[in-house]
């Protein structure tokens, strides 16, 4: 996530970076409550005003207004106090991924012919650089050159933005085929280019397991400030905003379990080397960098729309290692973002499949508005919760607002 701060470019004629206009004045005595409800994965659409209710902090509201929106466009509304809605969309594309898949392309294509419309807005953050689409791009070229230009972004960008990363990694799986060599009378390891491990003694390969592991963490940082300045930012800016968020699955090399054991028997006389070595294959754990509930009420009061896209592949398939999951943290606590802001959190190996669904959830949904009662601007989270009369549907929506 530190690439929400990447160095903003100007791609070509049709792309471009540029700071957003923060024109809109936000007022909490006014509150907006963007909602969806579904009965299975079918969107309810037939709701009226009195199917709703709203509580804060568990005080039941009166809701003052509420419109069906489709796209960008108001289909129904029903207003005991009139509102100006404000329904233009803001798309943010980030692609979190060390490796490019093929898959995306199908993804960034149901994007731009299935979703996105020439008056929307959209920002794409790859793992290099931020670009931000110019509003006359889809009246000046055919949509499938902007597919293709994207492409060709992501691509390029995903290979030169993790380099880093993955030189780091092909160390790190270099390093436990070779510890795990010393455990099994030798193993062949291949050369990466990186650091040669052969001719190492077992105490030298040892230094640089740390070190190694360090590295990748701090490439793969999610950085708070970054977080919510972000929220901030986009707090200000009018309209609807939504996030798909695609992140790709993490492996970490790890000694089969069998070599391991032998491993450590050979080194009974050298408990240091015991102890690292169990350190890293059985209770190795990344700690996350952020407060997960500062940053889900951030976006929560930002009115930000996250979808989580979490989407797997199998891991590689090394000789003498094996390759456990290592983005269990990351996963569980951008589920909990995401569900904070009424958004979906999803997996699978097909990141259309993905998209798809996220891109149908987010495209129907209900404005709420309404009036806290004993309204005290405290600065404190308010809870918000919402649900349908006599219903068993799922309701969406986020969690709530600060009282400033």
């Amino acid at each position: 996530m530190k690439k929400l701060a990447a160095a903003c470019t100007v791609l070509s004629l049709f792309w471009t970076i540029k700071a957003q206009d923060l024109q809109h004045e936000v007022t909490t005595l006014n509150i907006e409550v963007p909602v969806r409800v579904f009965d299975g994965d079918r969107f309810v659409s037939d709701l009226a005003i009195q199917d709703f209710e709203l509580f804060e902090d568990g005080r039941p509201q009166k809701i003052d207004a509420v419109y069906l929106i489709k796209k960008a466009i108001i289909q129904r509304k029903e207003e005991l106090k009139p509102f100006t809605p404000r329904t233009e969309r803001h798309f943010y594309l980030f692609f979190e991924i060390t490796e490019y898949n093929a898959k995306l392309e199908e993804a960034v294509h149901y994007f731009m012919h299935r979703v996105f419309e020439p008056e929307d807005n959209l920002t794409i953050v790859t793992p290099r650089k931020t670009y931000r689409m110019k509003s006359e791009a889809l009246h000046m070229v055919p949509r499938q050159e902007v597919v293709r230009q994207l492409k060709n972004k992501i691509r390029e960008d995903a290979w030169m933005g993790n380099s880093e990363y993955r030189t780091a990694m092909q160390d790190l799986v270099s390093l436990v085929r070779s510890l795990a060599g010393s455990g099994r009378g030798g193993l062949e390891v291949e050369d990466t280019g990186g650091i040669d491990f052969e001719g190492m003694q077992l105490e030298e390969k040892i230094q640089f397991l740390g070190p190694l592991l360090d590295k990748l963490d701090d490439l793969r940082q999610v950085e708070q400030d970054k977080l919510l300045d972000f929220a901030a930012m986009l707090k200000e800016q009018p309209g609807q905003k939504t996030v798909f968020l695609f992140y790709q699955r993490e492996f970490l090399p790890k000694i089969e379990p069998k070599t391991l054991q032998t491993l450590v028997s050979m080194n009974q006389a050298a408990p240091q080397i015991q102890m690292t070595l169990a350190s890293y294959m059985d209770f190795y754990r990344r700690d996350l960098t952020f407060n997960v509930d500062s940053v889900k009420q951030a976006y929560a009061d930002s009115s930000i729309g996250i979808h989580f896209l979490y989407f797997t592949h199998q891991a590689e398939n090394i000789p003498g290692l094996a390759m456990e999951e290592h983005s269990e943290d990351i996963y569980s606590a951008f589920k909990e973002m995401a569900a904070a802001t009424g958004g979906l959190a999803t997996s699978s190996a097909n990141p259309e499949f993905l998209f798809q669904k996220a891109a149908d959830a987010a495209e129907n949904y209900y404005l709420l508005y309404y009036t806290p009662q004993s309204y005290n601007a405290d600065g404190k989270f308010r809870n918000i919760r919402v649900r349908i009369k006599g219903s068993n549907y799922r309701v969406t929506h986020r969690a709530g607002y600060f009282a400033d």
